[in-house]
């Protein structure tokens, strides 16, 4: 197992740990959940604009993941794996936005290099987007959760793992199983 893999599974594991014992593991939510609206100053290729979530179901859905600060080793993966694929979710109709507590200066950075200018990110600085989706996971990281949002504001598909390998993959499956029913 390489090192940030191990790193991972370690911190999921701690936080896992550290929720249960003190009985702050928030209650996340699932499939047939209706998805908390809100609003959040993002960034898209270094521009700052204000997102709302029920703008964007109007235009088909929505993968709202959340991950723990930019810059680091999984949330690069992430972010760079999204920005690869973007045109799959566009064809899909879907908006892609990721969702953290770090600042919207350090999110312009972020946007710009490793989003590569692709899909928008958000600042949640006080967690209140992360709490509403119950994805806080320590202090102020939130957990690598992604969700699928369909139009009507329903979440169709949860998926948490520190480990980013899965999350592009499994949201893209999500909406494609979305787009096979219509």
């Amino acid at each position: 197992m390489n090192g940030p893999r191990l790193l991972y599974r370690i911190l999921a594991f701690f936080a896992m740990c550290v929720g249960v014992l003190t009985g702050t593991a928030a209650a996340q939510l699932k499939p047939g959940d209706n998805a908390p609206p809100f609003r959040a100053k993002a960034t898209i290729g270094g521009k700052v604009f204000e997102f709302d979530l029920s703008e964007a179901l109007k235009k088909g859905p929505v993968v709202l993941y959340f991950y723990p600060a930019a810059f680091t080793p999984g949330c690069t993966i992430e972010a760079h794996d999204f920005a690869e694929h973007i045109d799959e979710f566009h064809r899909l109709g879907a908006t892609v936005i990721g969702v953290s507590s770090d600042d919207i200066e350090k999110l312009k950075k972020f946007s710009v290099s490793e989003c590569r200018s692709k899909f928008p990110v958000a600042a949640d600085e006080n967690q209140a987007i992360a709490k509403e989706y119950g994805t806080t996971l320590i202090g102020k990281y939130d957990n690598r959760t992604s969700f699928v949002i369909s139009r009507d504001g329903k979440i169709v598909y949860q998926y948490t793992s520190l480990d980013p390998a899965k999350h592009v993959g499994n949201t893209l499956a999500a909406l494609r199983k979305i787009a096979s029913r219509r």
